[in-house]
């Protein structure tokens, strides 16, 4: 337990609390009045039995110290996630925060501040991010104990209205990919096998298997303060992409002749196609010449998914193509057809495809097709519809027989 006493200094009375940190170090704190140093010594020994006691001259350190040994320690963060929260912290939270103490920060003031921002034209998808880089920030001085809590925690945030997904037809990519002429090829890589840009970029004549029609993603490569940054795709794993038929003549004569390690696409002037230069040069003009205004290369990659979705595809084997976390690999599944199991509906006309159907006759509660009139179902399911077994009156179907008469 700690002790409050009392001092008299030039004619003036203060009272001095004491205590030792779970350390074992000494600490006091002055007050001008004796039932502050009882309150605050109270809070400390509440603080220490509950394991939340937080050490007064550690977290005096200013929010811009703090930011600045966070940003240091973020070694498993990739150059240009990295890149990103540095820009926020030098845009966004600096301003505000680089000399407040960290004991200073309170969850009303950050409130304040994301208000300020919302304010002040900030779009809501920055204002997110940004307050995401303060809260990770004070959640490394808590587990530093510098902090009891995080005050970021729990503040309101704006919404992010959804933008419009573009999902571009097969004669849009065509058109497109003819649009950007010399370029074209790379429209069709992207709409086609749905690599990020990044991928694409670092792809190698030596990971393409045109016998096999596999594509092997392992490597990365994106623009960081104007220089071309190497790593590892976004989920750190290589996988194989298959290759459409329709672009392996096309893909053997890009690669006909060139070294194993060269890359398939570069700039005019060589080196790495990045986005920017891309951009600005071949596809923003593309986009319009083709009327497919605000399209970006990024939407070529939800074209993808829809393509190979309305070609039959798998959509888990859609989601390794793309490079979800997701066990195993198998892009052999990708352009062919759903197999279906004997028994499923699957015609045209909605019936069972299996056995005679009736269009008048009660419907398969499991694959929503006709059943026969009588006898079992025709697609093989024996049951009853749903909650037909269950004895809560409450969630039975209202079109069931109760027991007793109810409805």
């Amino acid at each position: 337990m700690g002790s409050v006493e009392k001092r008299l200094r030039g004619g003036k009375v203060t009272w001095v609390a004491r205590w030792r940190d779970p350390a074992g170090r000494q600490r006091k704190r002055s007050f001008a009045k004796k039932y502050e140093a009882e309150r605050y010594l109270n809070g400390v020994e509440h603080d220490r039995l509950t394991g939340q006691y937080v050490d007064p001259a550690r977290s005096r350190i200013t929010v811009g110290e703090w930011a600045a040994q966070w940003l240091d320690a973020q070694v498993q963060r990739k150059p240009s996630t990295r890149a990103r929260y540095a820009g926020l912290i030098r845009g966004q939270v600096l301003p505000r925060w680089e000399n407040v103490p960290l004991a200073k920060v309170g969850h009303a003031d950050v409130a304040r501040w994301v208000a300020e921002l919302g304010a002040g034209g900030l779009a809501p998808a920055t204002i997110r991010q940004a307050h995401r880089v303060l809260s990770l920030v004070l959640a490394l001085a808590v587990r530093d104990g510098r902090l009891a809590r995080n005050p970021a925690e729990g503040v309101p945030l704006p919404r992010v209205a959804r933008g419009e997904q573009h999902f571009l037809t097969r004669g849009d990519v065509t058109s497109l990919a003819g649009a950007a002429g010399e370029y074209g090829l790379v429209v069709e890589v992207l709409a086609l096998t749905g690599l990020r840009y990044g991928e694409l970029a670092a792809l190698r004549v030596g990971r393409v298997d045109l016998l096999r029609r596999r594509l092997t993603v392992a490597e990365s490569v994106t623009e960081v303060a104007g220089r071309a940054v190497w790593g590892t795709p976004k989920t750190h794993q290589r996988r194989t992409v298959p290759i459409p038929r329709a672009l392996v003549d096309r893909l053997a004569e890009q690669i006909a002749g060139m070294n194993p390690e060269a890359l398939v696409f570069t700039a005019p002037k060589g080196g790495a196609l990045l986005l920017r230069s891309f951009r600005r040069r071949t596809f923003d003009a593309a986009v319009r010449a083709a009327g497919l205004d605000g399209l970006t290369p990024h939407d070529l990659r939800h074209t993808a998914a829809s393509l190979a979705v309305a070609s039959g595809a798998n959509v888990k084997a859609v989601q390794r193509m793309l490079g979800a976390r997701l066990r195993g690999d198998d892009p052999r599944r990708v352009r062919r057809p759903v197999r279906r199991r004997p028994g499923v509906a699957g015609r045209a006309d909605g019936r069972c495809s299996r056995g005679r159907c009736a269009p008048s006759a009660p419907r398969c509660f499991r694959h929503g097709a006709h059943a026969a009139r009588k006898g079992p179902l025709t697609c093989g399911y024996v049951g009853g519809p749903p909650g037909a077994r269950t004895q809560n009156l409450r969630i039975k179907r209202p079109d069931d027989p109760v027991p007793g008469g109810a409805t």
